[in-house]
């Protein structure tokens, strides 16, 4: 379709913060820069305290500019899901662009999506971070079949999901495409600069653990493997950023435990999205040490700024960083993370380049609403 069309995005928004959030204000503004008018109906709450691991779900940042957003979602009010779900019904969005992550969102959705299809006119594509929780809690898989229930069609951003998504829903249009580029925490600067803002020092070996700290996520793995006694006489230093959602002490122990204090730079708060390019250019290479991933957020960060990196053979990882090219891909154990990040020294920063810089020419905005519009 040619003609301009009304483009509706569920999800978080401003002044909600986190990668969900980065990722729908720069899908909006696609669409916008390709004529179409877009809105996002974001939460004007989104997890009851009990749910949420962080210190605050908000952000102190100015909202982005040139974006229309409503924060009317009550993630836990029946009552608000019927008002919002008539709403959006009389709005009449040609396309909606829904995000799933959490099986939690599952009730919510699943009832505002059911009545928007009553217009008889709107088309609901929903955008699956995640089928299976990394969490598992109850009622997850009533929850999120109550939510796949309520759309028309399907993108996910790894095989993984795919194959999850799969496994409940059999008929439905889905298609895979790669999670695009973050390019909207501005271009790269001189390692020098970043790291002279962080107070790191330049001669410094430096690998970067970026993220909310997560069982998953394996960070107590990496930590493992800066006790390889090869990484101490490698000089090797882990800078890891990002907050705690889960109990810090255990964490503070094990370094103590494993004596490797002095190997880490520690700045184990929220990261503000105009800080983020000083970590990652900071950073001689991107480490992802998860036990188990989907996609990952951090993965299009890393191509923007041109970072190898090691990962993990696990969910969607090995296909999203291609082995010896963009980075190198080490099973889930301490030994064989040392070791990869040890070969990446070897190889030096510059071996990854050209191939970053190819593989991130695919992961366009564009693709991704091209996809959108196609299943609509």
């Amino acid at each position: 379709m040619d003609r301009r069309q009304k483009i509706a995005i569920i999800g978080p928004a401003h002044p909600l913060r986190g990668g969900l959030t980065t990722f729908n204000h720069r899908l909006a503004k696609e669409f916008i820069a390709l004529g179409d008018d877009c809105v996002i109906y974001s939460y004007s709450l989104q997890y009851p305290s009990f749910l949420f691991p962080g210190t605050s779900q908000f952000t102190d940042e100015p909202a982005p500019a040139n974006l229309t957003i409503y924060t009317i979602i009550n993630s836990v009010n029946p009552l608000n899901w019927i008002k919002v779900g008539r709403r959006i019904a009389k709005d009449r969005p040609d396309i909606i662009l829904v995000r799933f992550w959490i099986p939690f969102m599952g009730p919510a959705l699943g009832t505002i999506l059911r009545l928007v299809r009553k217009n008889k006119h709107t088309r609901i594509i929903g955008l699956a971070d995640n089928i299976i929780p990394h969490e598992k809690r109850p009622g997850d898989k009533p929850f999120t079949k109550y939510f796949l229930g309520s759309c028309d069609a399907f993108i996910t951003m790894s095989e993984k999901v795919m194959s999850d998504l799969r496994s409940i829903e059999k008929s439905k249009p889905a298609q895979l495409v790669a999670h695009p580029l973050y390019d909207n925490f501005g271009a790269a600067i001189a390692k020098d600069v970043a790291r002279e803002k962080l107070g790191i020092d330049k001669k410094d070996k430096v690998i970067l653990f970026f993220g909310f700290i997560r069982k998953y996520k394996g960070l107590d793995i990496l930590l493992e493997a800066m006790a390889d006694v090869r990484i101490k006489e490698a000089g090797i230093k882990l800078l890891v950023a990002g907050e705690f959602y889960e109990d810090e002490k255990v964490y503070q122990e094990q370094i103590d435990r494993l004596g490797i204090r002095s190997q880490l730079i520690m700045r184990t708060q929220f990261i503000p999205d105009s800080e983020v390019v000083n970590y990652f250019c900071a950073a001689d290479v991107v480490i992802q040490p998860y036990r188990n991933a989907t996609q990952s957020g951090v993965t299009p960060l890393a191509y923007h700024y041109e970072k190898p990196m090691v990962v993990t053979n696990v969910g969607g990882l090995p296909s999203m960083v291609p082995d010896r090219k963009c980075g190198l891909v080490a099973a889930v154990e301490p030994m064989a993370i040392a070791s990869a990040i040890l070969e990446f020294y070897e190889l030096g920063e510059e071996f990854f380049i050209p191939h970053l810089r190819s593989e991130k020419q695919k992961l366009s905005w564009s693709k991704l609403v091209e996809t959108i519009k196609s299943l609509a």
